[in-house]
């Protein structure tokens, strides 16, 4: 019986330090938003010196973008350097070369102050043009939550904010580190009402 015992208290003993050990070497599963950041991040520069007048608009529409996909970064880039994404002022209607950009490309953003003197939101300019070069095109007519839908969400709309079908298609084209294969269309996307 003594034995018995001590048998019993032996295996209890032993599967506690198992436990014990196996507990401390354990590591645990990550998150499925840090497996998500693990992921390559292409970075993707900007050029906004002349720009002048939409800075705030482009730094909104800017953080819009790098808040809602994980795998792209968008970037100033320092002065002097070479930018994927050449953004200037004009006096037309916003447009801009449909993307994707890649590192080391170049599309050009044409920020329109017609778009404003109707009544359109900068911001939403903004972060739609951008869209355009990372390789979204018009979803024109659309509802004021299809940041694509541009101009034809009318002017009282101010959503700068992707939705989860824009977002996810930015995120596809810059899968695994690298812009699609394709290069940029190259079209010209004007966003005249």
């Amino acid at each position: 019986m003594l034995d018995s015992i001590w048998l019993k208290a032996a295996g209890i003993a032993a599967a506690v330090t198992l436990t014990t050990v196996t507990a401390a070497n354990a590591t645990p599963a990550p998150t499925p938003r840090a497996a998500e950041s693990t992921a390559a991040v292409v970075t993707i520069r900007y050029d906004d010196s002349r720009a002048g007048g939409w800075e705030a608009a482009i730094a909104a529409g800017v953080a819009s973008w790098n808040s809602n996909v994980d795998n792209v970064k968008l970037v100033e880039a320092a002065p002097g350097t070479r930018a994927e994404i050449q953004i200037v002022a004009t006096s037309g209607w916003p447009q801009a070369t449909l993307g994707p950009v890649r590192p080391g490309g170049q599309v050009r953003v044409e920020l329109g102050s017609q778009a404003v003197t109707q009544g359109h939101d900068k911001t939403r300019i903004a972060a739609h043009e951008i869209g355009h070069s990372l390789g979204l095109p018009d979803t024109k007519p659309g509802p004021c939550s299809q940041l694509m839908s541009g101009s034809s969400a009318g002017t009282s709309c101010r959503n700068a904010v992707p939705n989860a079908t824009e977002q996810s298609r930015v995120e596809s084209v810059y899968a695994n580190g690298f812009a699609s294969r394709v290069p940029a269309d190259g079209r010209v996307l004007v966003d005249a009402s």
